[in-house]
């Protein structure tokens, strides 16, 4: 199971739970309230209305039928009131009199007349001059049956002389419960949905921060180039760059050694031709002959100078993680620079150069690493282009991305050498001189494509019947 999954799983859990406990307690506590507001509100009416009857109670006029016309009149009122969203069409209180002995002297359902009540609660704790009150369902079976009497007692001085119960149906309240009910559970169900709308976010948002440091360490583990990725949260951050350290670290070391292996590998060559002319200079020569071995030590020194220049930059950027800036760059203005520093070989070799480039092509990057990167491809094509050969370069958008394309008409790449043309060192005999270059300059532009999120390919150019014509070299960049 995926980690994030784990968290959503766990926290949904946890959602779960306090919502359940959460809901099952205001439950619990929402019908009771109810109840007491209700209660309340009797005792209130209880009492006011044993004041009133106090009188009729003394002198015995409840039996001559006006308490029982008023409260006629008052049943049938119509108060047609909305309370919230509930309407209210009836009253539906029950008010019953009775003696000092319990005996029912009035009701105003006219149902219990003459009865002897003295033992419900609600009647026997008001004559015992305490709080009667009580609960009682007209069908046990059905809790929504229930009753809630509270009775008041009716005095003459500190001596009880009646009580008036006042009873209210639970059936008259209950549709507040419910709609409060359902107000609930909506608003829980709500809050749930919201609560795992964040926790998802929340599990997904840190699972792809996790993902991501696995994608960096990968590519770091690859030998791949990738910048330390950002966000997640400082334990995030704090991971992320641990690796990092670790990954410069560790590449540093395997860099270094590699580096001091390939370039003791490629200084050999030069070094042992340098000792050669040396001793051979030691002895007497004719001219001719120190002046060829004086030639070869001092070509063979630059050699090497350009191969330590060509390393130091090549290094340079291969430790490089990101851009230092990010500006538009003008491709005609550059080329046209490129080819006015080249021109004497041009000239000598009566290369012509057909530049298609056009003036909007603009990319977006290091102006000094694209110069130099066109500056390579552009060496690499005068190297192996021959006398009178041709160099053309075209260019086209697609998309936000620059395709450009440095063609020339020498002998294409051999099948052998095309899967090694990018690696460092590797490098093919010139065909005017047959000696190899530094075998620097395309990796170095292999690492600038992939530092502007490009990229570049060397292939064999064809003809429409797909015959080989010449070589190419397309370097993708991203358009300004």
């Amino acid at each position: 199971m995926r980690f994030s999954l784990k968290l959503f799983l766990g926290y949904l859990l946890i959602v779960a739970l306090g919502g359940y406990f959460s809901l099952n307690l205001i439950g619990k506590e929402l019908k009771p309230a109810f109840r007491k507001a209700t209660e309340e509100t009797l005792i209130d009416t209880a009492n006011l209305l044993a004041v009133l009857v106090r009188d009729d109670v003394l002198n015995g006029s409840i039996a001559d039928g006006r308490l029982q016309t008023r409260l006629e009149s008052y049943a049938r009122r119509l108060p047609n009131a909305r309370v919230w969203d509930i309407v209210k069409n009836r009253l539906d209180h029950r008010i019953y009199l009775t003696d000092a002995r319990g005996i029912v002297l009035f009701d105003s359902s006219g149902q219990a007349v003459g009865e002897d009540y003295s033992r419900w609660n609600d009647v026997y704790l008001t004559l015992a001059g305490q709080y009667g009150a009580r609960t009682t369902r007209t069908d046990p079976k059905d809790e929504r049956s229930s009753v809630m009497y509270v009775a008041a007692p009716i005095r003459e001085g500190e001596r009880i002389i009646g009580v008036l119960t006042v009873a209210k149906p639970s059936a008259s309240v209950q549709p507040h419960v419910d709609r409060a009910e359902a107000q609930l559970r909506r608003a829980a169900l709500i809050l749930l949905l919201a609560a795992l709308t964040i926790g998802g976010l929340f599990s997904w948002s840190l699972a792809r921060s996790i993902y991501r440091i696995a994608a960096y360490a990968r590519a770091a583990a690859e030998g791949q180039r990738s910048t330390v990725p950002k966000g997640g949260g400082p334990e995030l951050r704090a991971l992320a760059e641990a690796v990092e350290t670790m990954r410069e670290r560790l590449e540093g070391r395997d860099y270094v050694e590699r580096y001091v292996h390939t370039l003791t590998h490629e200084m050999k060559s030069p070094l042992a031709a340098i000792a050669g002319a040396a001793e051979l200079l030691q002895d007497e020569l004719p001219a001719a002959q120190r002046e060829r071995f004086a030639a070869l030590a001092a070509g063979e020194a630059e050699r090497l100078r350009q191969l330590v220049d060509r390393l130091l930059v090549l290094a340079m950027v291969e430790q490089r993680r990101e851009l230092h800036e990010r500006r538009p760059v003008v491709l005609r203005r550059v080329v046209e620079e490129l080819l006015t520093s080249r021109a004497p070989l041009i000239a000598r070799k009566a290369v012509r150069i057909e530049n298609h480039w056009p003036e909007q092509a603009t990319v977006l990057g290091e102006p000094f690493l694209i110069a130099q990167a066109l500056g390579n491809l552009m060496d690499n094509a005068l190297d192996f282009t021959p006398t009178g050969g041709v160099i053309e370069l075209t260019a086209e958008v697609n998309g936000t991305v620059w395709q450009l394309t440095i063609s020339n008409s020498g002998d294409p790449i051999p099948d052998y050498a095309r899967a090694r043309l990018f690696e460092r060192f590797y490098s093919l005999p010139r065909p005017d001189t047959g000696r190899k270059s530094t075998g620097l300059g395309l990796a170095f532009v292999r690492e600038v494509a992939q530092l502007h999120g490009g990229t570049i390919v060397m292939d064999n150019a064809l003809d429409s019947a797909g015959h080989a014509v010449g070589v190419m070299a397309r370097l993708r960049l991203p358009a300004a």
